[in-house]
């Protein structure tokens, strides 16, 4: 870490404030050699907990410095290990209380614009989103208040980022954990004014958990992009020549090397539809958490309509 960005760093941790030309001068030290170390990264995070009334322009580098830190500061890049995702948890909650605006904004970043993240990661923000949608207070950095009494606008857009986010349980799609925290969500605010697009978000949300297809190949895990990004930058062998003298010795050999598709494999326009039918284990999930309240309440009803029609029994 630069002594000239530790000195600033410091500087705003002791005082609790950061003027705009020592952000200036973060952005410009900080990414001097393309890219921040994890010093650096728990040096802005120190300031940030410090910060009595942290500005926008702050919050906004906050957000970016520590986002392209844990994306893009290793190899593969718009990925987080293992490692990376617990030191980001660790951090977070370092000063003890709940995450700051900022920081919140931050881990639905991330889970919305990384390729893939680990699992504790996945699981921690999902977690952290509901607590923040029942209790949180205050405005939220993509404009909007949370609510501790029923569910904004901006506590649903929120929500949306993150279930349908390209690193959550299920990539641009709803897993059964992120519909079941819709389900508890919903059943924590029922009779408040909540806002009309989270009746929209719960019907989309579990009717897509149901009924989407999503690809179990959607998401590389850390492990396998790091073996993939070494095989191809592997300059020991060249890749190209290989194929090419394999095609003239054994034209055949493709599809029994790379897997020739058996015709009695399903399409993707197959598996679309078969993801479509609602089966027996999924109607019984749906049943018990129709259930858990006591009740068949307005948001039920909705997503049994759209079922319904969906499924051409309406």
């Amino acid at each position: 870490m630069s002594f000239h960005f530790a000195d600033i760093a410091r500087h705003a941790a002791a005082d609790g404030t950061v003027t705009e030309d020592e952000i200036l001068q973060l952005r410009q030290s900080g990414w001097a050699d393309g890219r921040m170390s994890r010093e650096e990264a728990e040096a802005v995070f120190a300031a940030q907990h410090a910060l009595t009334d942290p500005t926008v322009a702050w919050s906004d580098f906050f957000v970016e410095a520590i986002r392209n830190f844990v994306l893009v500061g290793s190899e593969p890049r718009n990925m987080a290990s293992e490692d990376e995702g617990r030191w980001l948890i660790a951090q977070v909650q370092a000063d003890g209380r709940v995450c700051s605006m900022a920081e919140l904004e931050l881990l639905v970043q991330i889970i919305e614009k990384a390729d893939n993240v680990p699992l504790c990661l996945k699981d921690y923000v999902l977690g952290v989103i509901e607590r923040e949608v029942l209790t949180g207070t205050g405005p939220t950095r993509c404009g909007g208040e949370l609510s501790d009494n029923h569910v904004s606008e901006a506590e649903a857009r929120i929500i949306r980022r993150v279930i349908f986010g390209s690193a959550g349980h299920r990539p641009a799609g709803v897993s059964r954990v992120e519909a079941e925290m819709l389900f508890r969500v919903k059943n924590e605010t029922l009779g408040a004014d909540n806002a009309p697009d989270f009746k929209t978000l719960f019907v989309q949300g579990v009717g897509n958990y149901l009924m989407g297809y999503a690809s179990a190949n959607a998401q590389l895990s850390h492990e396998r992009a790091r073996e993939l990004e070494a095989f191809i930058a592997d300059n020991k062998a060249d890749f190209g020549r290989f194929m090419g003298a394999m095609a003239r010795s054994a034209p055949n050999a493709f599809g029994v090397v790379f897997g020739r598709k058996s015709p009695l494999e399903p399409n993707r326009a197959d598996q679309v539809e078969a993801a479509a039918e609602i089966t027996v284990v999924e109607r019984e999930w749906l049943d018990a958490q129709i259930a858990a309240n006591g009740e068949i309440d307005s948001y039920d009803r909705a997503l049994l309509e759209f079922l319904a029609e969906e499924t051409g029994e309406a």
